[in-house]
């Protein structure tokens, strides 16, 4: 081989590195799978996967990176080795990821390529990825969110449903655990609950017969028929059936005092995060004095669906999912669009036992 070939040769193998790195970034799994022989293998012992031929290969590429938040990899050349139609060489590279569930770090990593020499020209025959370096501590950075989809990249357009299934999707039983600790750990009670028949139960016991109660505008609530047993059971003061039937001009004074200072206020919220905040969101706002401390007490049910890693996705949550469904709801009640005007985050409860989360493990409302 002669020394312009065997350049030829390590640019053709940096650029296919390249190429790898670019359509991992550019979430392109297709393209990814094509740098590969129709044979060749992607191992991943450390997370552990492995991939053998084009179609694994993208495949398994797709369900990775349908779980990401964000990912960036930065890929630092190494050794080429070159051995007639074959070579062998590695790849350093670091990484920065956050998954949707809530897992993140920066590590540094070798690929342990294997090349071979085709008619489409050189590809891998296989790639090991070695981690050597993992640090799990939360990423102090975020990505910015306010164009994904816009674009014209069909990847956008897949990362952007990926998030909106993630934000339908249940937490499991272990990121319930982490967010009822989190929660008791800033002076909340928290149950954990099968389902919306379990917390219907379980309002029947929390809020003593005669008292005074105010109901959020909650499909949770709607949907679970807990706002049919607090308002229309004849069981408790509901105050929410009163406000209805006042005259809002006359009667704004005592609309406010009535909505403001309950005993009792039983709502659901947009949010929780796996570090213990609740997150609501208004339209009026009118609701929200009772949650953040008026209530004597206040009880929320929360659907396993709205479990997030932390408060930036919360708010996330709040414009990209929520929101988009309450205005196809208040549109066909109302006939006017919905808007989030008002936004309250509990971080803690300074006075402990006020608040109760039930959470739930299967999905309701939105």
């Amino acid at each position: 081989m002669n020394d312009f070939q065997a350049i030829a040769d390590r640019v053709e193998i940096e650029a296919l590195r390249g190429e790898f790195t670019d359509a991992a970034m550019m979430r392109d799994r297709p393209r990814l799978a094509s740098l590969f022989t129709p044979d060749g293998a992607l191992r991943m012992p450390n997370i552990p996967a492995e991939q053998v031929g084009r179609e694994e290969i993208r495949a398994g590429g797709e369900r990775l990176q349908s779980q990401w938040d964000f990912f960036v990899q930065t890929t630092h050349p190494g050794t080429i080795l070159l051995d007639g139609d074959t070579a062998t060489g590695r790849a350093y590279i670091q990484e920065l990821a956050r998954t949707l569930d809530g897992r993140q770090g920066l590590n540094y990593a070798v690929y342990h390529d294997r090349y071979q020499r085709t008619a489409e020209g050189w590809r891998f025959a296989e790639r090991v990825y070695e981690v050597r370096y993992l640090d799990t501590s939360p990423l102090a950075g975020t990505a910015p969110h306010t164009a994904q989809g816009s674009g014209t990249n069909p990847a956008d357009a897949t990362a952007t449903a990926a998030l909106a299934a993630s934000f339908a999707d249940p937490a499991s039983a272990e990121r319930l655990e982490r967010v009822a600790a989190a929660l008791r750990a800033g002076g909340f009670a928290a149950e954990i609950l099968d389902d919306a028949a379990a917390a219907r139960a379980r309002i029947k016991d929390l809020i003593p017969e005669g008292a005074g109660v105010l109901t959020g505008a909650s499909e949770t609530l709607r949907l679970s028929g807990i706002d049919e047993d607090i308002n229309a059971g004849g069981r408790y003061d509901a105050i929410r059936p009163r406000v209805l039937a006042m005259d809002r001009a006359t009667g704004a004074d005592e609309i406010r005092r009535l909505v403001t200072g309950p005993e009792f206020v039983v709502n659901s919220v947009a949010a929780v995060t796996e570090t213990g905040s609740l997150v609501l969101a208004s339209g009026s706002g009118s609701q929200l004095p009772a949650n953040a401390g008026g209530a004597a007490h206040a009880v929320w049910i929360v659907g396993a669906q709205k479990v997030v890693p932390d408060l930036s996705t919360a708010l996330r949550r709040v414009e990209e999912h929520a929101l988009p469904l309450e205005n196809a709801r208040a549109q066909a009640v109302y006939g006017m669009p919905s808007a989030v005007n008002r936004l309250l985050i509990l971080n803690a409860e300074p006075r402990p036992g006020r608040g109760t989360v039930l959470l739930l493990r299967e999905a309701i409302g939105y």
